[in-house]
Formats: structure tokens, sequence, C-alpha cells
């Protein structure tokens, strides 16, 4: 007949004890939150990052009056100059997440509610040939691409959400058996 171990009951109680708090589903929730919570920083931090932000300066050609540390007298030099005292960052300031539990899914919404904001992120249509006071110019294509930044920046982070989600659970766990 063979024979069986030695059984350290208070270790099984420990881990029964630890088990149990993973039980808990307040913790659990919140752990569940907090993980999508992350996500959506991250998210939100590579798409701002990626939003371009309008310029309003023009270059003007100005001559200098007198000497200086970077001109001399007579020279004509560029200079960028903003008359209108316009800003630009509109679209990039209008960035925002919201995270919502749907039962058992936790859903990221990132939301711009700048009105121009899909036309930047998709691209849209123009006609050829009108002058736009705003930009001073002529408009010359008829497609503008868009820039993608926040399709980009969740590929990225699905790409990269295994291993962050991942490292979390392993931290997670090592808390509650420790």
């Amino acid at each position: 007949m063979s024979r069986v171990g030695k059984i350290d009951m208070n270790a099984l109680r420990s881990f029964q004890r630890d088990l149990n708090k993973l039980a808990d589903e307040d913790a659990v929730n919140a752990f569940c939150e907090e993980c999508a919570k992350e996500l959506a920083a991250r998210l939100l931090r590579k798409v701002i990052k990626r939003t371009p932000v309008g310029d309003y300066t023009k270059k003007i050609e100005v001559t200098a009056k007198c000497d200086s540390k970077h001109h001399k007298k007579g020279d004509t030099y560029t200079k960028k100059v903003n008359p209108s005292g316009k800003q630009g960052g509109t679209l990039r300031k209008g960035w925002t997440a919201k995270i919502n539990h749907f039962g058992g899914v936790y859903v990221i919404e990132i939301i711009n509610p700048v009105d121009y904001a899909s036309y930047v992120e998709y691209g849209h249509r123009q006609t050829p040939g009108r002058y736009v006071p705003a930009l001073g110019k002529q408009l010359k294509h008829r497609w503008v691409k868009g820039r993608f930044m926040l399709t980009i920046s969740e590929q990225e982070i699905r790409e990269s959400a295994p291993k962050i989600l991942e490292d979390k659970v392993n931290k997670f766990l090592r808390s509650i058996f420790q």
C-alpha cells in the first residue's frame, strides 16, 4: 500500500480564502473597470497625439529697420505672423473617453463632438478652384485624404491589448495569492 504525504491544512485554508476573494464580484468588477480605463486612456493618448492642429500663421517678408542680433539694416527676411489671432487645437482638445458596462461587457467609447472631426478622420470632397478666405487659397484637389487618427490608434491598441491585460491579470492574481 502506498503512503500519502503530509498535508498542511492551514495552507489549504489560506488558499481557500484567496479563492473566495476571486469570487467577490465587486472586486472583479472593479478590476475589469480598471483595465477598461487603462485601455481607454492609452487609446485616448494615441488619438490625441495623432490629431493634427490647425496652423494659421502666414509667412511675410520684412525689411530690417536697424541692426539686430540676427539681421543687418536693410536685410529682408521672412517672418511668421498670425494676423487672425486664431489658434488651432480645437479638434485635439475635443477628444473624450467614456466607458459603458453592459452585462459582462465593457465598451470604450471615444467621442469627439467637433463638427468636422469625421471629415478629418475619413477625408472629404471639395470643389477645385473655389477660393477659401479662411485659408487665403484656392482649392486644388477634389478629394482630401483622411488622417485616420482614431482608426489607426484603435488598431494599435487592439494589437497591444492582450499583453497589457495579461500583465494586469498577473499583477492582480499576485496581489490576491500573497
